[in-house]
């Protein structure tokens, strides 16, 4: 036996891992890859529905409902854009499969954040951060929230919808 298979088999024995020992490490797969095209055209279409609340920016499918958590498709048409709004309670994670969204969303220090998301792409709303979404293009995503659907403070809104 060679000195250096000699010395892998005494580290792995010994439980010393090294470089050596070690089995290689799978590829990490980039987000930016998923979802696939497939994926995210027509998935309005084939998504089993609760109900569907239409909108002045689009509408909204209610897919799962629960007393712990609330699962929905948002369409947003595009140049349109939702309230400019927050939420005491409600708590929030949205996934852009479609599209190009544009995502204002309160920072730590309070200021309001322009950024935009693709396929892919995600963010989390905790309570008390106002946020608005807005379709760069027809943009479809999906919202997984805790079940309070009327806790909504609207601040701003383009369709003369009242605030809060």
């Amino acid at each position: 036996m060679s000195e250096r298979s000699t010395r892998r088999q005494s580290n792995t024995l010994n439980g010393n891992w090294t470089s050596e020992n070690r089995a290689p490490r799978p590829q990490k797969r980039a987000l930016s890859t998923w979802p696939s095209r497939e994926f995210s055209i027509g998935l309005l279409d084939s998504a089993p529905v609760t109900r569907r609340e239409e909108k002045p920016w689009g509408h909204e499918d209610i897919w799962a409902e629960t007393d712990r958590y609330v699962g929905k498709i948002l369409a947003i048409k595009a140049g349109h854009r939702l309230s400019l709004q927050y939420h005491e309670i409600k708590d929030e994670t949205i996934l852009v499969v479609k599209g190009e969204l544009r995502l204002t969303l309160e920072n730590d220090a309070g200021e309001l954040e322009i950024c935009s998301l693709k396929p892919g792409e995600r963010r989390h709303v905790i309570p008390g951060r106002r946020h608005r979404f807005e379709a760069v293009e027809d943009c479809e995503l999906i919202e997984v929230s805790s079940p309070e659907l009327d806790d909504v403070v609207r601040l701003e809104d383009d369709y003369g919808r009242r605030p809060e």
